[in-house]
Formats: structure tokens, sequence, C-alpha cells
């Protein structure tokens, strides 16, 4: 089969040709059709992840060896099952949750595999959909369609997930009270999409990009601003009326959670997403004046998975503006991605 590799740390991703992997024990095989291209894969693909200060989160020292096939948005047709293998049958069209861990610790056990460490995660630790086929271990991370088109089913495994687990940790908002996204890329435009079923309030967009805050205002936004301006922060607290009651960092720089911080009103909430890297100095004083919280967010459980999908079948759901492109240009597809040059998602199609 196909498959679109790293091969070198920061190069482009080469094609090669591979064996179709075999099914065992509980494992189902997926004849990928759709397969998201998400900004992790940039990360992934250089390396490593920016921690600040001149520290990375390296990949191969945390135990990823090359060649490697990445894709954690995967949407396909059951190929193949392993002899243990059930709860769906060969030809079955399922969207596969990818966040997967060893199944027998105790986050695990409790529903959060996410937190596992010793994570199995498709297109992160164990090859995934940029490739022509890839493994599942269980048909229980296995979801149904029911009807969803399976470029935008695809994007629901990271962008999606990742942003209604954000926007739930901030929790329902009164109609006066507001929430700021800050990044219009294809996160904060899934989290806006879905913010007015989630969370409620005046949604309020900030983006350096115009062309990135006009999509906002088509996709919904109440108002947006440009956080790169030097009045931003006043802007964002005339246009809430002193701030909004909380902000979500899709982009995760030290200037967009500064100016998060800067920006919400006492005992506001910063929920940092994004993962630009680097570093931010917090004044440790301001945390306790201000009555500041700040939460991480990283993907989202099983649970927020299937919690998604009832809102996306249900329609509640603005669609993010999506390219599809062939498996063919995945390594042009990371290319344009890591050069800013996306607007919403791109979704490798193999039909």
């Amino acid at each position: 089969m196909k498959a679109y590799q790293i091969t070198e740390w920061g190069a482009p991703l080469e094609e090669r040709e591979i064996p179709v992997p075999e099914p065992q024990g509980s494992e189902i095989l997926i004849n990928v059709t759709a397969s998201g291209v998400c900004h992790s894969d940039v990360h992934i693909g250089d390396g490593y992840f920016d921690l600040g200060g001149g520290n990375r989160l390296d990949m191969a020292e945390r135990g990823l060896s090359l060649p490697f096939t990445m894709g954690h948005e995967v949407v396909g047709e059951v190929a193949a099952m392993g002899p243990d293998a059930s709860g769906v049958a060969v030809g079955d069209r399922r969207i596969v949750y990818p966040w997967i861990g060893c199944g027998q610790c105790a986050v695990c056990r409790r529903g959060d595999q996410l937190l596992c460490l010793t994570p199995r995660t498709i297109g992160v630790r164990v090859h995934g959909g940029f490739a022509e086929y890839c493994l599942v271990p269980d048909a229980k991370y296995l979801l149904a369609l029911d009807g969803v088109p399976e470029t935008h089913a695809a994007t629901c495994a990271c962008s999606g997930v990742t942003a209604i687990s954000a926007l739930k940790k901030v929790g329902k908002l009164a109609d006066d009270e507001s929430l700021m996204l800050i990044g219009a890329g294809g996160v904060g435009l899934a989290a806006l999409g879905m913010a007015k079923s989630v969370t409620g309030g005046r949604l309020i967009v900030a983006d350096v990009d115009s062309a990135k805050r006009d999509a906002a205002m088509a996709a919904g936004a109440d108002a947006v601003l440009d956080n790169g301006d030097a009045t931003a922060v006043a802007a964002a607290q005339d246009l809430t009326g002193g701030g909004p009651i909380a902000a979500i960092d899709f982009v995760g720089a030290p200037a967009t959670s500064g100016f998060a911080l800067q920006a919400v009103a006492k005992g506001g909430h910063l929920v940092s997403v994004g993962l630009y890297g680097d570093a931010l100095p917090i004044s440790l004083a301001l945390m306790p004046l201000k009555m500041l919280r700040i939460s991480g967010s990283y993907v989202g459980t099983l649970a927020e998975m299937n919690e998604l999908m009832g809102l996306v079948r249900g329609s509640k759901l603005t669609p993010v503006p999506m390219t599809e492109r062939p498996l063919a240009e995945a390594p042009q597809a990371l290319q344009d991605l890591k050069g800013g040059r996306v607007l919403g998602r791109q979704v490798l199609t193999n039909s």
C-alpha cells in the first residue's frame, strides 16, 4: 500500500510502498477514505514541540522511530477484522477515535485515555491515516457516521473534539457574558461553530489575519478584533463591558496568551489549547489580584467525541471551511499548513 511517511525530521513526507498490515486479536483494518491534516502534524513532522526557554519535547526521545506514518483524523471502511474483533462488520464506514491509551491503567479505566502514560495514539505513536490502510486496536474506537460527510467527520477526531473539550472547560455562559476565541484557524472556527450550543454567551473572535476574521464573522461571531493591534486589549474590554469572562487561546504563543490574560475580566479564565510553543512570563501577583484561572486543554475524551458526533448529526454546528486534496498531495498539504496558506481545514481523500 502507499503511505506518506516521515523519513527524516523536518523534511517533506515521502511516498513509500509498504505492506498492508494484518489485523490481530481485536484489531480492525481500516481502508482510509479521508484523513485530516492537523497543525500537530507539523510539529510531529519537525520532530519536536517547542516548550520555550530552549527546551523541546523531542519525538525521537519519546520513542517515535522513523519511517513513520502520521494522520490521526481518520475515516474509512472496515476492510478486515482480527479473529477476536466484534462490534462492526466488513464494509462498515466509521470515524476513528485516535486518542487511545493502554486501556489498563487507572486513567484509562476512568475514561481519560488521552492522559495515559503509555499512549497508543493513532498517527502520533502508532502508524496513522496518511496511507491507504491503518489499524485500530478495537471496535470501541470506531464511531458511526450516520450520514455525516466523511471529510467533515474526519476533522471531528482532533479539531472537533479539541474544540468541544475546551468549550466544556469554560462551561455555560449567561447571554450577557462573553467568550473570546483567539485564533480563527481550523480549531478556532470549529469551536465557533459549536459554541452557541455548548457555552452560549456572546462570541468574540481575535485574529491577526483579516481573512480569518472575515471567516469568523461569516461563521457567526458576534464581533471580531485584531489582537495584533496596540489597542486590542482596550477593544476587547470595550466590546465585552470590562473583559470577556473567559478566553480560549487556540494559538498558544506568548503574544496570544499574554493578550488573553490582560483582556479577560476579573475572575476570568484562560483555556490554553494551541501548541505554537515558547514560554510566557506571568505576574504571580496578578493571578490572585485578578483572581485568574489558567487551564490546559488537549484534545478530548471518547465520551466527548460521542457528544460531539451527536451535535454534528443534529446539525447544531456551523461547518468549517474545507479543502479536499488527494492523498498523493499529503506532502504539499503539510507544507501549505506550515506556511500559513490554509483557511479552515484540509482533508486528504483516497477513493
